[in-house]
């Protein structure tokens, strides 16, 4: 019976989440949704990037970048939550870490928001409903500013 390594792999690409060296990406997912953090995740894990962790508020956002530091790659913040929104957790992310990458998850219709973060030091922004090649584009430019 023939097995994988009988055939050559010419489709085999590297997954996007997946550095040059074989280290996943590590990004933590802020969003007060159960199913956004579970769509973003399956995303997410589905080119090989690790969710390093999860938080459902701006307030959990902040604590668990601190905690997670600096072992995280980059952030996706919901900009409306309970607790602390995300422009404000955006804002107190920077303060910790000037270099800290965080993409925006916005529902339409927030756009001041969002232009507003994009000021405060955000990377870039995704509008919900979530596609996926957007995230992962927006995502993997990210990564490279």
């Amino acid at each position: 019976m023939k097995t994988k390594q009988d055939f050559p792999s010419i489709n085999e690409r590297r997954a996007e989440g997946v550095r040059e060296d074989g280290r996943s990406y590590r990004v933590l997912v802020v969003d007060d949704s159960m199913f956004v953090t579970k769509q973003l995740s399956q995303i997410l894990t589905s080119e090989g990037f690790e969710v390093a962790g999860v938080a459902t508020n701006g307030e959990e956002g902040l604590e668990k970048y601190k905690e997670l530091y600096p072992n995280v790659d980059i952030v996706t913040m919901d900009i409306t939550m309970p607790k602390m929104d995300g422009v404000t957790a955006l804002e107190k992310i920077i303060e910790f870490d000037k270099d800290a990458r965080v993409i925006m998850i916005s529902a339409l219709g927030k756009q001041d928001l969002v232009k507003k973060s994009l000021l405060l030091g955000a990377k870039n922004y995704v509008v919900k409903p979530l596609d996926r090649k957007k995230v992962l584009e927006r995502i993997l430019m990210s990564l490279q500013q």
